[in-house]
Formats: structure tokens, C-alpha cells, sequence
């Protein structure tokens, strides 16, 4: 398979995980102001699930472009991201009908937790299909921006049944950590 041909992929099933996520919003009951504010907590979970999606998108795009060699590996590697990324709207939904009961946050932490856990073995298989003296090995490096995500993720899924107010600022945290595309990549490309 091509490299054009597995982003091809991606795009398609990463779009179709965000048109789902919108199918499950319900226009509100009433028509005025008062009953949209009854759908906030889901609209809100929506909002950070679509912001999380898009950067996981921009980034897996970044990575893709990158990358020199497809193998099978890599591509078992991406369809173990899509599987996890394909799950965001379930939790989605759950939380946000559910916006402080400890299971649905804990649930949508451990989600986003596979999520980056899916994404560092992505990364990880195409750095070996690559080589370790590759761009994108170079410009991981030890990747203590993952590593961040990731132990911020753990802590959610914790803070859930004790202080799930916690839990939203870690997912918040994260997203506002890799709002901007990751550069290390995109600095890697421009330099060879």
C-alpha cells in the first residue's frame, strides 16, 4: 500500500468518527435559549472531542508525510489507532449525558489514554520501518511530550472518582499542549 493511499484511509475513517460524533447531538426539546443550556455539558464534551480528533488528524498527518516506508506493520499499527480514535464518540456521548458521574469520565479518560498510547506505537512502528537514524526519530527524540499526555491521561482516569473537575483540566491541558501541530516533524522535514 502507498503512503497516499493509508492517509487516504485515515482522513476517511477519521471523518466519518466526527460525523458520528455530531449524529449523537439532539436539537433540544424547546426553542429558546433556556433549553439549549439544557444540552451544555454535551455540546461542551463535543467541542473537546472534536478539538481532539482534529489534532490528532493534523498530527497523524504530519507523521504520515514524514514517513518513507509502509509496511504491514504500519499498517496494523495505524488500523490499532483507528480503532481507538473510532471509540471517541462513544465516550463522548456518555460523558457528556453524564458530565460529573465518576464511570463516563474515567471511561473517555481511558479512551484518550489508548488513543496516545495507539499513537506512540504508530509512531514507535514507523520509526522502525524507517530506521532509528530517520527524521521522524530524530525529531521525536525521547517524545516527553507523549510521555506527558500520557501521564496526564492516567491521572484523569484517577481523578475521576474523587475530583472529576480535575479530570477536565488534564483533558483540556493536553489539548492545549498539542494545539499547534507538532513542529518537530514539520522542523525535520524542512531540514533535509
Amino acid at each position: 500500500m502507498s503512503k497516499g493511499r493509508l492517509e487516504a484511509f485515515s482522513d476517511g475513517v477519521i471523518a466519518i468518527i466526527i460525523t458520528i460524533m455530531v449524529l449523537e447531538l439532539r436539537p433540544p426539546d424547546g426553542v429558546d435559549s433556556a433549553a439549549l443550556m439544557h444540552l451544555s455539558s454535551e455540546l461542551t464534551a463535543y467541542v473537546l472531542s472534536f478539538v481532539l480528533l482534529g489534532i490528532y488528524w493534523n498530527n497523524h498527518h504530519m507523521l504520515l508525510g514524514a514517513m518513507r516506508r509502509v509496511n504491514g506493520a504500519v499498517l496494523w499499527a495505524n488500523l490499532h489507532l483507528l480503532f481507538w480514535l473510532s471509540l471517541v464518540p462513544f465516550a463522548t456521548a456518555w460523558m457528556g449525558r453524564h458530565p460529573t458521574a465518576p464511570f463516563p469520565i474515567a471511561t473517555y479518560g481511558a479512551v484518550l489514554f489508548l488513543n496516545a498510547v495507539a499513537y506512540t506505537i504508530l509512531q514507535t512502528t514507523i520509526i522502525a520501518a524507517d530506521g532509528h537514524g530517520s527524521r521522524i526519530a530524530e525529531a521525536v527524540g525521547h517524545d516527553t511530550k507523549g510521555r506527558i499526555s500520557l501521564a496526564c491521561y492516567a491521572l484523569a482516569i484517577g481523578l475521576a472518582f474523587t475530583h472529576h473537575v480535575w479530570s477536565y483540566a488534564l483533558f483540556i491541558f493536553v489539548a492545549l499542549v498539542w494545539l499547534v501541530p507538532d513542529r518537530r516533524i514539520g522542523a525535520r522535514m524542512k531540514a533535509d
